[in-house]
């Protein structure tokens, strides 16, 4: 038996890249998936792939920014299969540009994605899980925690996923629903940017040019291991948590925690915050470190 064996569900953005990999090692551990992209040929050659592993899937065409797609891809998992057991939200795109030359319809179509379409498939999710219980799992990036050059749509818009499954942990409770996040770190076509990067900047230095995996990047079949361990009975104590994964590196992070509170019973005025704070340091700024073992 797998470790997802009859599971129920759905992947958006499973296609392609890292939501490729992920279904395909899921129905590899037993789950039944509903897949979903917006280019047919790729869906149907993910779903080929699939069952050539004796695997059961079912396509569902649309981008999930649309209220239709979403309702579609949870009622056909629950015609299909009986039910729905587990929602991952991977679907999204990228339109990379720094904020001062970014342009309405690139903010704006990256956000629709990213968090517009993880609310409407969190949402169709949750309300056929009301029954029965399951899983809403958030695919986030360092972008949404760190920030990202060039990025800051991306970034909005995953750091509102992140804000999205930390209401969904308040409100879900109730249901059964967990809600967890996977913060995965591979190599696919929206981190090439990064390794152009490196490449540019080890040539400027006259140096070799970096190795992915060095850099804190897996391979997306490596990376789905973390994807299939999550949506597990084995992570069923994990609710509101993300998973960091790379293949080789993983960490658990969890909600902020307040540093240097301080209460009075009297109104603190100007001054006297000034002087609290004269002798306190701020807190450092951690950009993503990219290594083997990073903190990303």
């Amino acid at each position: 038996m797998g470790h997802l064996n009859e599971k129920r569900m759905v992947i958006t953005g499973s296609s392609r890249g890292l939501g490729r990999a992920f279904a395909i090692a899921s129905a590899a551990e037993g789950a039944r998936i509903i897949v979903n992209g917006t280019n047919e040929s790729a869906l149907a050659e993910t779903v080929g792939v699939i069952e050539a592993g004796n695997g059961r899937v079912v396509p569902v065409l649309g981008s999930v920014a649309e209220p239709e797609v979403a309702e579609r891809l949870v009622r056909t998992c629950v015609e299909r299969f009986g039910g729905i057991d587990v929602m991952v939200n991977n679907a999204g795109i990228v339109r990379d540009r720094t904020l001062l030359k970014m342009s309405v319809d690139d903010w704006d179509e990256v956000v629709r994605v990213h968090l517009r379409g993880a609310f409407l498939c969190t949402q169709q999710a949750a309300l056929a899980m009301r029954e029965t219980g399951g899983h809403v799992i958030q695919v986030i990036s360092a972008s949404g925690l760190v920030g990202g050059f060039g990025q800051g749509n991306y970034a909005a818009a995953k750091e509102g996923m992140i804000g999205l499954l930390r209401t969904s942990l308040l409100e879900f409770g109730r249901y059964g629903i967990r809600s967890n996040a996977l913060w995965p770190v591979a190599q696919t076509d929206m981190t090439q940017v990064v390794f152009e990067r490196a490449r540019s900047a080890a040539a400027q230095r006259g140096e070799a040019v970096p190795d992915p995996v060095d850099m804190g990047f897996g391979l997306p079949e490596e990376v789905a291991a973390g994807l299939v361990w999550l949506a597990s009975d084995g992570a069923a104590r994990f609710n509101g948590q993300i998973l960091s994964f790379n293949g080789r590196k993983t960490g658990l992070w969890t909600h902020p925690a307040e540093v240097h509170g301080e209460y009075r019973d009297t109104p603190w005025t100007v001054e006297e915050l000034d002087a609290y704070y004269r002798d306190i340091d701020p807190q450092p700024v951690n950009p993503p470190v990219r290594s083997r073992t990073p903190e990303n």
